[in-house]
């Protein structure tokens, strides 16, 4: 088993990327199949990485929703011919930025 602070920084690394992935903007992000790819994928990794953090960690930071980023990593491997682009934008925008914030303050507590 990894230190969490391995998969925090992880997780971090992912949401650098999408961000860095979607800074040009909405219109590019649904005109590029390439752009959408590279962020589904992060979200993908980065998900699966909320999963293996501790239990004790996560129980630490209950306003953090890891069941639905469970459930979403399962949409986006089970059921990839559902996703919802818009969905994706509005987790782009809103929720990874704030699970970002998250992270940084989870990572000031394991050092």
């Amino acid at each position: 088993m990894k230190d969490d602070s391995v998969y925090l920084r992880h997780i971090q690394e992912c949401i650098r990327r999408i961000q860095e992935d979607v800074a040009g903007g909405r219109e590019e992000f649904f005109s590029s199949h390439t752009v959408q790819d590279a962020v589904l994928r992060n979200l993908h990794t980065m998900s699966e990485s909320t999963q293996r953090l501790s239990d004790s960690l996560k129980a630490k930071h209950p306003e953090v929703e890891w069941r639905r980023i469970a459930a979403f990593r399962n949409v986006l491997v089970h059921d990839y011919l559902g996703i919802d682009l818009e969905r994706v934008w509005d987790i782009v925008q809103q929720d990874a930025p704030a699970l970002g914030r998250t992270v940084a303050a989870m990572l000031q507590e394991t050092q």
